[in-house]
């Protein structure tokens, strides 16, 4: 049996996709969890899964303690083999405590999870994405956290047959309390669901600047700015929520245009899954061009406004 959760309903929904793909060489079934009131059950359903588990349960915020007692009763009864957890802020602390309740490892940020030699295989990034490293597990259940768009999620159809099962779980409240919760401050930038995305790196001069970037993203109807490290954490000319790399967010957009980002490892370790990648760069020997479908050498301040006018001219 396969089990999988997360408290997002999108990223839960690819890792559906990816159980699906292990149970079909094991023929096992796969299990969707949801902790709390059932909204999406009967989407899970249509988008795959063979069962959903549904545990009512008042505990608001989420809390590790009681999420990891809830989980570990649901796999102790369905003997679930593989469990995949959202790669999120509650997933990252839900996991290791899942593992240590039952003994038994947990591999990290999975970017390729796949059955070889009917072992279970993981590939992550290592190293600020340097290096793949290839893991197995010894020990069953084998607990892995999985980041989001590593998959798309499968296609809806309203004929796949599911059961969908609601329980009540008992569980110990536990010593520790959440005292408060403050809201981090977002621009409701959403890079990881944009289509079209235009970023910037230190190759821009100044802060206002960024005009550029943002009249380029536009015209291209996409309205999305990105940018490397250096622009979110270290000169705060744009919020976290535009940064897009390892220590940022994972893009998978259609088109992915990089204007003045020289392209280090840990950059590329975020937007590697785009579709089409535009890199704009005058050093000829930037790294972005080796990740890049199509390059331009030359200053950004002469080619983005020019960029600019022809695709407004094409558009209209």
């Amino acid at each position: 049996m396969v089990l999988v959760y997360s408290d997002e309903k999108n990223l839960l929904l690819e890792l559906i996709h990816l159980g699906k793909d292990l149970a079909k060489d094991e023929h096992k079934k796969v299990t969707a969890v949801i902790i709390g009131p059932d909204h999406h059950s009967k989407d899970y359903i249509m988008h795959g899964a063979d069962v959903v588990v549904v545990v009512d349960c008042a505990i608001h915020p989420f809390k590790a303690e009681e999420y990891t007692d809830i989980l570990a009763e649901v796999i102790k009864e369905n003997k679930s083999e593989i469990v995949l957890i959202g790669s999120n802020k509650n997933g990252k602390e839900l996991a290791p405590r899942l593992a240590a309740f039952f003994d038994t490892g947990c591999i990290t940020d999975g970017t390729k999870v796949y059955m070889k030699d009917k072992k279970l295989t993981v590939e992550r990034i290592v190293y600020s994405g340097n290096a793949v490293s290839v893991e197995q597990f010894t020990s069953k259940p084998e607990i892995v956290t999985i980041p989001s768009k590593v998959v798309d999620p499968l296609p809806k159809d309203e004929n796949h047959k599911g059961d969908i099962i609601k329980k009540t779980i008992p569980v110990k409240p536990s010593p520790s309390k959440i005292v408060s919760v403050h809201q981090m401050k977002s621009e409701s930038v959403n890079v990881e669901a944009a289509e079209i995305i235009v970023s910037c790196g230190r190759g821009l001069k100044n802060k206002q600047d960024i005009h550029l970037i943002s009249e380029l993203a536009d015209v291209l109807k996409g309205r999305t700015v990105g940018c490397s490290r250096p622009i979110a954490a270290d000169l705060k000319w744009l919020s976290e929520d535009h940064w897009i790399g390892l220590s940022g967010h994972k893009v998978k957009p259609k088109l992915y245009i990089a204007a003045g980002i020289s392209g280090q490892i840990q950059h590329i370790a975020g937007m590697r899954d785009s579709g089409v990648v535009v890199a704009i760069n005058k050093d000829p020997d930037a790294l972005i061009f080796k990740s890049a479908d199509y390059g331009i050498v030359g200053d950004l301040y002469e080619i983005l406004p020019k960029l600019t006018t022809a695709i407004k001219a094409k558009m209209e």
